[in-house]
């Protein structure tokens, strides 16, 4: 008998994110941890939950959006059963955080191809830049309900 706990269900994951917008990151990226602690400290309603890209609920929402589970280059966004990618979840996250972050919203009249290839500029270069970790962030205590296992 096994005492590792077992991956939690798909309904069991439905009900830990129903009524949340869910952020998939990358763990390993350090501009991605800073971007997840950014939300959260400008996130006053607790709206969003997160996720590992690399983790087995990262992967299975990814699935689920019929997005691939080996492009650990985007930024996603999950929110009431429709999927957000790079710069269009990035600008939806923003919209919805305090202080004068909604401003940000307004970029979404530029063309997606535009505001998408500033953020595969960014991507392609965020190790070199800011460095990797070998696993993902260990979120603290306090915060730690904001972010989804895999158990």
């Amino acid at each position: 008998m096994s005492l590792r706990k077992e991956h939690r269900t798909d309904e069991e994951l439905r009900e830990e994110t129903t009524g949340y917008s869910i952020v998939l990151i990358d763990g390993v990226c350090h501009f991605c941890h800073g971007a997840a602690r950014f939300i959260i400290a400008r996130d006053k309603k607790a709206q969003f939950k997160f996720a590992s890209l690399q983790s087995a609920t990262g992967g299975r929402l990814l699935g689920e959006g019929g997005l691939s589970a080996t492009a650990l280059d985007t930024f996603v966004l999950v929110e009431d059963g429709k999927y957000y990618a790079k710069s269009t979840a990035a600008l939806k996250i923003a919209k919805r955080l305090s202080d004068g972050w909604p401003l940000l919203y307004a970029g979404i009249v530029l063309p997606k191809f535009i505001r998408d290839a500033i953020y595969d500029f960014v991507a392609k270069r965020r190790y070199r830049w800011f460095g990797r970790a070998d696993s993902c962030m260990l979120p603290t205590p306090d915060v730690r309900s904001r972010f989804l296992s895999d158990e």
